[in-house]
């Protein structure tokens, strides 16, 4: 966690979009969504993003960030 935000490192390097694919990949399997569930509202070349996700319950997140801290 970093403040309310949920902060993930992918290996990935942010060449020809293979970090933003990285993480949409990573949070549809931890999230058990589709890929094309998961996009990038903003920041699409920032390292700060916001997503959106269909199909996921808000408690859905919240165990994404209870398994992080």
């Amino acid at each position: 966690m970093h403040g309310a935000a949920l902060k993930v490192r992918v290996a990935a390097p942010p060449v020809d979009d293979a970090a933003n694919r990285a993480l949409i990949e990573f949070l549809a399997h931890a999230l058990g969504v589709a890929k094309r569930a998961v996009r990038i509202v903003s920041g699409e070349t920032s390292r700060t993003k916001l997503l959106e996700v269909d199909g996921v319950t808000p408690e859905q997140i919240a165990g994404l960030r209870q398994r992080s801290a």
